[in-house]
């Protein structure tokens, strides 16, 4: 195998880069409003020089105001989750970990769903009772996962699996709460809804994306020592414990931050790392940023799918992902665990 070089990691992120690009011009061309390429690339240049007057009304709304900011919204949901699920499959050493096989993501569900319902007004309450939400169950998964003070894959599997229904069982009596409009509108946004617009600014939720997946790049070299174990890692100048609390942190910060301005879109965080394994090989300082950006592609292309196969109606992003997703799931399963 080609050793892994500094140029190695920037050719890999370069050619993600690129694939990426395409995806989002292709995305912007789609949809109920069709547009040729030409017109968005004189739109998108014409913005850009800050020369928008000179771009059709029709044009300048549908690429800079609707599809724009949602694939934007796409890419930062996808590169969290796919992030996150690289830090917990490391720090777990299960290759099934996923912030919503374990359950995290109905953790931050949960939490949103209580902002919303005790203190829909207060500014920031949504993302923070969703971080919250995202802690306190990777942390009682992680505490049902352990066997004799180790973790025991199928052991943590079913934890994460029950807790998840758990919260699940939780956030149903409470949308039981919603009147009918609002039960409707937090349904579809449950199964994943990238239309809403946020209410916090896209560039602050790109700022949380950067910082939450370079908090876990810089443990990028002692996720590859811990796969080996924690005792061995620990033997080899790891600080193991450090090293959980960031990653854990962090990887719950990217899966609140997508769950809260997207709702609870499915095995993204699965599919991702290990697409990216197949392709670039295990080493975490290459698989985190190629994750990153495998995540944002496949996002912006499931909202694609979801948004013009049944056009004009939409379907919901998670169902997208779920078709993929949970065929995957099943063969994992059935391959790693004995």
């Amino acid at each position: 195998m080609q050793p892994l070089t500094p140029r190695r990691i920037v050719g890999i992120c370069l050619i993600l880069g690129a694939a990426l690009f395409l995806v989002v011009v292709i995305s912007l061309r789609l949809g109920a409003y069709p547009m040729s390429f030409r017109a968005i690339v004189t739109t998108l240049v014409q913005g850009l020089l800050g020369r928008g007057g000179e771009v059709p009304t029709d044009f300048r709304l549908v690429i800079f105001d609707l599809r724009l900011p949602r694939i934007a919204l796409g890419i930062i949901v996808g590169g969290s989750l796919a992030v996150a699920g690289c830090g917990f499959q490391a720090l777990l050493r299960n290759p099934l970990a996923d912030p919503y096989v374990l359950g995290v993501s109905s953790g931050a569900a949960l939490g949103a769903i209580l902002s919303l319902v005790f203190a829909p007004r207060l500014p920031l309450v949504l993302q923070l009772a969703a971080f919250g939400g995202a802690c306190l169950t990777i942390a009682a998964v992680y505490y049902l996962g352990r066997r004799g003070g180790q973790i025991h894959s199928a052991t943590l599997l079913l934890a994460g699996i029950i807790s998840a229904s758990f919260l699940s069982a939780i956030i149903m009596f409470l949308m039981t709460m919603l009147s009918g409009r609002d039960l409707r509108g937090m349904a579809f946004w449950l199964m994943g809804d990238l239309a809403t617009t946020p209410q916090v600014p896209l560039k602050v939720l790109f700022i949380v994306l950067i910082a939450g997946a370079g908090a876990i790049y810089t443990t990028a070299s002692d996720l590859n020592l811990i796969l080996t174990g924690e005792q061995e890692a620990g033997h080899l100048g790891v600080n193991v414990a450090r090293v959980k609390l960031v990653v854990y942190v962090s990887a719950s910060l990217l899966t609140s931050l997508a769950v809260s301005v997207s709702g609870a879109i499915g095995y993204v965080g699965l599919i991702v790392p290990h697409l990216m394994r197949m392709m670039f090989g295990s080493d975490y300082r290459v698989l985190i940023p190629a994750a990153a950006l495998g995540g944002a592609i496949v996002i912006v292309v499931a909202d694609t799918l979801a948004r013009t196969i049944v056009s004009p109606m939409e379907l919901p992003v998670g169902a997208m992902t779920a078709v993929i997703g949970a065929p995957v799931f099943i063969y994992l399963l059935r391959r790693r665990i004995p």
